[in-house]
C-alpha cells in the first residue's frame, strides 16, 4: 500500500521529453479541488519575481488554489514511511513560462506535516507553511476541507470549504483553459541567493471532473497580497492522481518578453 504507480510509462503528452536523470521522489495527490480565478496581470506582475515571466492565456492571467490529501510520499527505491508519508496540502500559485517550459509558481504552500514543511523548504526552495488541516469525506462524496495556517513566517491565512465532484472523467484537450492551468510539468522557485530554480514534474493526464463548490472562507490569496475577484472560480475535481518529482536545478534568468 505504500507504493504509487510510476507514470513514466506514458509520456506522449508531455511537451517536452523527460529529464535523463532519474526522478528522486514519488506522491500520490487525492481528492483534488482546482478553484482558479482570473487576475489582473499588471497587479500580479508586482508580486511574481521579475525574472519569471508571467504566462498568460488569451490576455488573461490566472490564480489557482489546490486543496488536496497528499499520500504515498517516499524517495526513489524506498517505501513511503507510515504518518509522515501523508497529510492534506493547500496550494496558492500562478502560471509561468521560461523559455519553451510553461510552469508553475507558488506563492504559499500550506501543509500538515512540519517535517514535510522543513525539507521543501530546504532542497526546494518553496514557500511552505505548517498548517492545522483536516479533510473528512461524507457517505454522499462531499469533501470537508479546513486548513488554517499556523506558521509564524506566514500572514494568517485560512481555508474552509465543501466540494465535490459532480460529472464523468475527462482529459482536457490541447489548446482549452483547462489544459493551460493543469497540464504543467515544471515548477519554479526563486533560492536564497535569488536564482532562479527549476523542478520537473510527471504525471499521467489529469483525470479532471466538473465540481461544485462551497468556499465559505478564503483568505489564502489576500494573504500573499493577491486580490481575487468576486465571481465565482472555474472548478475541477481530481480523484487521484500519481507524480514524479526531479531534483530542482539552477536556470538562467529569462529575459523573453512574457507570453501573450
Amino acid at each position: 500500500m505504500f507504493w504509487t504507480e510510476d507514470p513514466t510509462g506514458e509520456i506522449g503528452h508531455r511537451p517536452w521529453p523527460l529529464p535523463s536523470s532519474p526522478w528522486i521522489m514519488a506522491q500520490r495527490w487525492t481528492d483534488l479541488l482546482f478553484a482558479h480565478w482570473p487576475v489582473d496581470a499588471e497587479a500580479l506582475r508586482r508580486i511574481v519575481p521579475p525574472s519569471l515571466p508571467i504566462d498568460l492565456f488569451e490576455g488573461r492571467a490566472w490564480v489557482s488554489i489546490a486543496a488536496f490529501y497528499l499520500s504515498h510520499l517516499r524517495a526513489r527505491w524506498l517505501p513511503a514511511l507510515p504518518i509522515v508519508s501523508e497529510f492534506p496540502e493547500l496550494n496558492v500559485r500562478t502560471y509561468v513560462t521560461l523559455g519553451s517550459k510553461p510552469g508553475v509558481y507558488f506563492f504559499s504552500l500550506d501543509a500538515g506535516s512540519a517535517v514535510a514543511v522543513a525539507a521543501a523548504r530546504a532542497t526546494y526552495f518553496l514557500p511552505y507553511f505548517r498548517a492545522s488541516m483536516n479533510i473528512r469525506a461524507a457517505a454522499d462524496g462531499t469533501l470537508q476541507y479546513h486548513s488554517r495556517r499556523i506558521d509564524s513566517r506566514g500572514r494568517p491565512a485560512e481555508l474552509s470549504a465543501r466540494y465535490r465532484p459532480i460529472g464523468p472523467i475527462s482529459r482536457a484537450k490541447p489548446g482549452s483553459l483547462d489544459h493551460w492551468l493543469t497540464e504543467r510539468y515544471s515548477l519554479y522557485a526563486i533560492d536564497h541567493a535569488a536564482r532562479i530554480r527549476c523542478a520537473e514534474i510527471h504525471h499521467h493526464p489529469w483525470p479532471l471532473q466538473p465540481a461544485e463548490a462551497d468556499i465559505s472562507v478564503n483568505t489564502m490569496a489576500s494573504a500573499g497580497g493577491i486580490e481575487l475577484p468576486s465571481t465565482a472560480p472555474r472548478l475541477s475535481f481530481a480523484s487521484r492522481l500519481d507524480v514524479v518529482v526531479w531534483s530542482p536545478t539552477r536556470v538562467p534568468d529569462a529575459n523573453s518578453p512574457q507570453k501573450r
